[in-house]
C-alpha cells in the first residue's frame, strides 16, 4: 500500500543513494503522495495565503459596512404561546418560532439558542463577514432584524479564521491542514533524497528556519 510505503520512507536511511532500485521506488511513492496532496491543498493554499495578507493589513483595507434592517410581526397564536412559556435565560429556539422565521423572513435559526427575558427574546445570528441579530417583543409581537455585511474581504478573512463558519468548514480546515502536512513531509523527504546532488538544499532549508526565528527574537516581545 502507498501509505505503508510512505511510513517506511520516513525511516529510510541515506544509504538509499547506494541502492538505485530502492531509491527509485521511494521516489515514485513520495512523488505520488506529494502531487496528490498538492492537488488537494492547492486552492486552499492560495486562499489562506491571500487572506494571510489581507488579515495582516486589515486596518489598511477600507470597508464600508452595509446594514440591512427588516421588521415583521408574529402571528397572535404564536405570540401567545411564546408569552405563556416565557422564562429568563438561554434556551433553544422554539421549533414553531424557527419555522416562522424560515417562512416569513427567510432566516434559518433552527438549532440555535435565544436569550429570553420577561419582555422579549433576543437571537444572536453571527455570520462570516458580518453580524446579525433579531429581537421579539413578547407584548406586541414586533420583530426586528438587523444584518451587517462588512464585504467580501471580511468574509474571506473569517473563512481563514474559521469564525462563524459552521462545523462543515471546520472539518474542511482539518482535512486541508492534513493535506498540507503530507505535502510538507513528502517534500522534506524528497529534499533528503535529492540533497546529495544539490549542495544548497539543507542550507536553504535551515535559512527558512533561521529567518523567522531571528525576526521573532529581535522584533516580537
Amino acid at each position: 500500500m502507498p501509505l505503508r510505503r510512505l511510513r517506511r520512507a520516513v525511516a529510510a536511511p541515506m544509504s538509499l543513494a547506494n541502492d538505485p532500485q530502492r531509491r527509485a521506488s521511494w521516489l515514485k511513492t513520495l512523488h505520488q503522495w506529494h502531487w496528490i496532496s498538492s492537488a488537494v491543498s492547492l486552492i486552499g493554499l492560495i486562499l489562506f495565503a491571500f487572506t494571510g495578507i489581507t488579515l495582516n493589513h486589515a486596518s489598511q483595507i477600507p470597508a464600508t459596512p452595509v446594514v440591512t434592517k427588516r421588521q415583521a410581526e408574529l402571528p397572535a397564536n404564536l405570540r401567545a404561546a411564546l408569552a405563556a412559556g416565557a422564562s429568563e435565560g438561554r434556551q433553544p429556539v422554539d421549533a414553531e418560532l424557527a419555522r416562522w422565521f424560515s417562512q416569513a423572513m427567510g432566516l434559518q435559526v433552527a438549532g440555535g439558542e435565544a436569550e429570553w427575558s420577561a419582555t422579549d427574546i433576543y437571537l444572536s445570528l453571527p455570520r462570516a463577514g458580518g453580524d446579525a441579530w433579531a429581537s421579539i417583543d413578547l407584548a406586541s409581537g414586533a420583530v426586528e432584524y438587523e444584518r451587517t455585511d462588512r464585504g467580501w474581504i471580511a468574509w474571506l478573512n473569517d473563512l481563514h479564521k474559521g469564525r462563524n463558519t459552521g462545523p462543515v468548514w471546520t472539518w474542511f480546515i482539518d482535512v486541508f491542514a492534513l493535506a498540507c502536512l503530507v505535502f510538507a513531509i513528502t517534500g522534506l523527504l524528497l529534499l533528503q533524497l535529492h540533497a546529495p546532488r544539490r549542495p544548497a538544499t539543507w542550507p536553504t532549508v535551515v535559512l527558512g528556519l533561521v529567518i523567522p526565528l531571528v525576526l521573532i527574537l529581535l522584533f516580537i516581545h
